[in-house]
């Protein structure tokens, strides 16, 4: 039976300047991700496509390597990211793995609201056999946790220094 664990996020973020532009600023697709994510592990692979290699992290001294494929819509107000592919590296032969995206950023009248909700399937590993399913799931839980709260700092920090810059920049 596989593992399961999913992990949510919201962002409500006020933006006091500028906010009114913040619709034309989430159409710069490439720009906006690259904020909200650490750029050195971003691709940009073409029209909304983009590669990502999540930060590495341990399980149980197991170091494992998740790369997302995410692609990402664009629409007046509003930017939607989804997985379209992962693939894991790190815990030896697992076929089975699928990482699951759905990510929203959008803008209101007081700054930009947002939500992520970040999951993965994943047969158990063989390595990690004598380890109960409830513990390893309720670590994958804290682990997606953490990957989204880290996501949601670089956003309430980074995005907005870029809006910013964009801002001056028109």
């Amino acid at each position: 039976m596989p593992l399961a664990f999913k992990a949510r996020q919201k962002l409500d973020l006020p933006v006091s300047s500028n906010a009114e532009r913040l619709p034309a600023y989430l159409l710069e697709q490439e720009r906006v991700v690259g904020a909200m994510l650490d750029p050195q592990k971003l691709t940009a692979l073409g029209s909304g496509n983009f590669r990502y290699c999540v930060t590495s992290f341990k399980v149980f001294h197991l170091e494992v390597n998740p790369v997302v494929s995410i692609g990402v819509i664009s629409t007046d107000g509003k930017l939607m990211m989804h997985a379209t592919d992962s693939e894991l590296d790190g815990l030896g032969i697992v076929d089975d793995f699928v990482l699951t995206l759905e990510a929203t950023l959008q803008a209101t009248s007081k700054g930009l609201e947002g939500e992520a909700v970040l999951g993965v399937t994943v047969s158990q590993p063989s390595l990690l056999k004598l380890i109960p399913k409830q513990v390893l799931e309720s670590t994958g839980q804290s682990v997606l946790t953490g990957i989204l709260l880290g996501i949601k700092t670089r956003v309430s920090q980074q995005l907005l220094i870029d809006f910013s810059n964009w801002c001056d920049e028109q």
